[in-house]
């Protein structure tokens, strides 16, 4: 077998998507390498002037890492430069929606 032929195996995912589709509220669906991954959109900043260094080590290294779905932030870097909160199945990679961030409607806040 040739390099060249283990390299294209290795590469195909039978039954996977090769590609996670997100769907952007201004650009309509662009692959994820248009977007650039901003973290945890369920993390919670603590107040400015919250001088506990527990609090602030937690906010800046502590991350879960959860199995199903989970709300995320990507940035739309090579389209409408804008911030997408997208629900995403960390177990399939299946994207189950996408809002601009700021706009959860249906949860208490209005557009």
């Amino acid at each position: 077998m040739t390099v060249a032929g283990r390299a294209r195996r290795s590469r195909s995912h039978p039954g996977r998507p090769t590609v996670i589709l997100i769907s952007c509220p201004w650009c309509g669906d662009r692959d994820q390498t248009e977007f650039a991954y901003g973290g945890d959109a369920t993390v919670q900043r603590p107040a400015p002037d919250d001088a506990d260094p527990t609090r602030w080590f937690d906010y800046v290294h502590t991350r879960d890492n959860p199995r199903g779905s989970h709300r995320e932030l990507w940035f739309h870097a090579f389209g409408c430069r804008q911030w997408v909160e997208v629900t995403r199945d960390t177990a399939t990679h299946a994207v189950a929606g996408a809002v601009l961030a700021g706009l959860r409607v249906g949860e208490g806040e209005t557009p």
